[in-house]
């Protein structure tokens, strides 16, 4: 009942109807069962009803007692959530599903998606990098994203604060897929909702997660894959030595994509990342042609005459303050969560978003039983 990495793709039967649908997500939701298993459990006993039977016993052989598949109470009111939020299914194997993820071994069965799908069927180019960036960087994401979307290039990236947001915005009109470590429902941060919203018109999101799930620090690494998974190339334009951006340009040589990587200052650690992976191999990139003459040779569409992005401000970065007054407080020595928000006198949903930030960063970790410290 661990969750495995599975040897060679096997192609997934999609479900066909709702029944089906609702086992599907009912099998993926139960405890101990992530995408390999998920996979494995259906080749197995050939339908996921068949695989919900069988887990309790399979759970008493592994050695866990109490094993309970998730209730269905929960499956429906995942349904009602995302039909509020005029949220889609998309299931492995089914037409609709993003092909370019069929080839993974840990592909996400199903995703939820909010906007336009067909998105998800055009060639994509992911960009990635730090969210705390620089001016220079800002302008090279907004370019390189606006000069791939006039070639006709889906643009892809996390719906972060800094390269991500410029990414996005760039390609508001020209095609966009922010791929939400939490629910789809649920925008990270909160000064992208009005930027989430515009992906929605015209755009797409998209989450492996539960409806209505607040993202956590263990979700973007998993997040991540999907970013790179959808792309042919993954373009990083600024990066720290340690980031999440250098776990997606991983996921990517794992996935058989490209990886390209804008240089940078040596004296910048926002550029160090990028810096070794160029060292390491990844494509130099100083423009959209760049990027284009580093793919596969397979033209995308160009799209003509296309309207212009605004030029768009990014949001400014919010809580700043509370950054450095929860960085202020914490020391070497672990310090209970709760008592930080005692002593800083905020609430528990001011102070949640700020330690994501935090951990994401490399600032600050988390200790057993609560406990926060910083990051020595």
């Amino acid at each position: 009942m661990t969750e495995e990495q599975l040897s060679s793709y096997h192609p997934t039967l999609p479900p066909t109807t709702e029944e089906d649908r609702f086992s599907w997500l009912r099998l993926l939701r139960s405890r101990k069962v992530g995408p390999a298993t998920f996979r494995r459990l259906l080749r197995e006993h050939g339908s996921a009803q068949n695989a919900l039977s069988a887990l309790p016993e399979m759970a008493r052989a592994a050695g866990i007692d109490g094993y309970e598949i998730c209730p269905p109470g929960v499956i429906e009111a995942e349904l009602r959530a995302a039909k509020a939020a005029n949220a889609q299914l998309l299931c492995l194997g089914s037409a609709d599903f993003p092909s370019a993820l069929n080839d993974l071994t840990d592909a996400p069965p199903m995703l939820w998606a909010i906007g336009d799908v067909s998105l998800l069927k055009r060639q994509a180019i992911a960009m990635v990098g730090a969210r705390n960036c620089s001016s220079l960087g800002t302008r090279m994401a907004r370019g390189l994203a606006t000069d791939l979307g006039k070639q006709g290039y889906v643009i892809v990236s996390g719906l972060a604060r800094g390269i991500d947001t410029a990414a996005h915005l760039a390609t508001i009109d020209t095609g966009t897929v922010a791929v939400m470590a939490g629910g789809v429902d649920v925008v990270y941060p909160a000064e992208n909702a009005s930027l989430a919203d515009k992906i929605a018109q015209t755009g797409v999101r998209v989450s492996e997660q539960p409806m209505g799930v607040t993202p956590q620090a263990r979700h973007f690494p998993r997040r991540n894959r999907i970013i790179s998974g959808l792309a042919q190339a993954v373009v990083v334009v600024e990066a720290a030595a340690k980031s999440g951006s250098l776990i997606t340009a991983r996921d990517a040589l794992d996935q058989g994509r490209e990886v390209l990587a804008v240089p940078g200052h040596p004296f910048d650690a926002r550029a160090a990342g990028c810096n070794l992976l160029i060292r390491d191999g990844a494509t130099l990139i100083r423009s959209a042609e760049d990027v284009i003459e580093a793919l596969p040779k397979q033209d995308a569409q160009p799209i003509l005459e296309p309207s212009m992005p605004e030029l768009h401000t990014l949001p400014s970065v919010k809580g700043a303050p509370l950054h450095q007054e929860i960085l202020a407080r914490l020391g070497p020595s672990p310090m209970a969560e709760d008592q930080l928000i005692r002593d800083i006198a905020a609430t528990a949903g001011e102070i949640g978003p700020a330690l994501i930030d935090l951990e994401l960063d490399g600032r600050i970790q988390r200790q057993p039983g609560g406990l926060l410290s910083l990051t020595a």
